[in-house]
């Protein structure tokens, strides 16, 4: 995948063969396909069903044979159909897929605040429907995604979704579709608060009395170094990275005293979580 990183494309074997449709094909559409393409699929494996197709878009479907079409045309049912769309778009999505749907179909949608039960009334002749929510660090190939099955969704088609949405990162699945909401609030919008983490961080800085750019800068390399090192040690907890670079009586301590007060980072963020969780439940009803 281009601009992927360290992030290796596996696609599940029992992909092969797997006849795909995707309709929608913006950043998070888009980030699938390359890691499709990575995984090895090519030709008319994948149809793409994309109005407003960017350059980089074209460029993929003519290197890897995708068939790219600005609306559906008749033709067999597949055997999955993603659905990454706009949310406000549903309707036109759900048109655009119809051609494809065929009772053994799985639907996988990434459409945020659409839950299984609007899929399905619009679809009702595929009742294997994936609700998933991935984030934007997909787009490197290391994103999350969290994701829920119908109760009709069977073991392979499960597989299949899982090999899709591995395309672009992990993939964690959940207990109940109730918790997609929570999950919205963490790994969802999470990277925005990591921004503005890094944001602060600069802010900080300056106030310390560095010059703005350098103090950006520090910030940023800080925030991606940290990140570096949680990837490659995925068996050590966050705290115990956090008491590695703290020494008792140092600088660190000193800070951390102050983020980790009663009043500190943790119940800060819970308060923001907690909001994001109920805006999401808002958005979903």
């Amino acid at each position: 995948m281009s601009g992927a990183g360290s992030q290796e494309i596996r696609l599940d074997a029992g992909l092969e063969g797997t006849r795909l449709a995707l309709i929608g094909a913006g950043n998070m559409g888009f980030a699938m396909l390359q890691g499709w393409a990575a995984g090895g699929l090519a030709g008319d494996s994948v149809i793409v069903i994309e109005p407003n197709p960017s350059p980089q878009l074209r460029d993929l479907c003519a290197l890897r044979a995708f068939p790219i079409l600005s609306a559906p045309q008749a033709g067999a049912s597949r055997d999955a159909v993603v659905l990454a769309i706009k949310p406000q778009m549903l309707e036109a999505g759900v048109a655009a897929a119809a051609p494809f749907v065929g009772p053994q179909t799985l639907i996988v949608s990434i459409l945020a605040g659409k839950r299984i039960a609007d899929i399905s009334a619009r679809l009702p002749g595929a009742p294997a429907i994936v609700r998933a929510m991935p984030n934007t660090p997909a787009a490197v190939g290391r994103g999350i995604t969290g994701a829920f099955a119908s109760s009709a969704t069977v073991s392979t088609q499960r597989a299949c979704a899982d090999a899709l949405l591995a395309a672009i990162g992990k993939v964690e699945w959940l207990e109940n579709e109730a918790q997609i909401d929570a999950l919205t609030a963490v790994s969802g919008s999470g990277p925005a608060y990591v921004f503005y983490l890094v944001e602060a961080l600069a802010a900080a800085g300056v106030a310390a009395g560095l010059p703005a750019a350098l103090a950006g800068r520090l910030a940023r390399a800080t925030v991606e170094g940290a990140g570096e090192l949680l990837y490659r040690q995925p068996e050590t907890a966050a705290a115990t990275l956090r008491e590695r670079v703290t020494s008792p009586g140092g600088t660190t301590a000193a800070a951390l005293a102050v983020l980790m007060a009663e009043d500190g980072l943790e119940p800060l963020m819970t308060r923001a979580v907690a909001a994001a969780k109920r805006r999401a439940g808002e958005l979903s009803g």
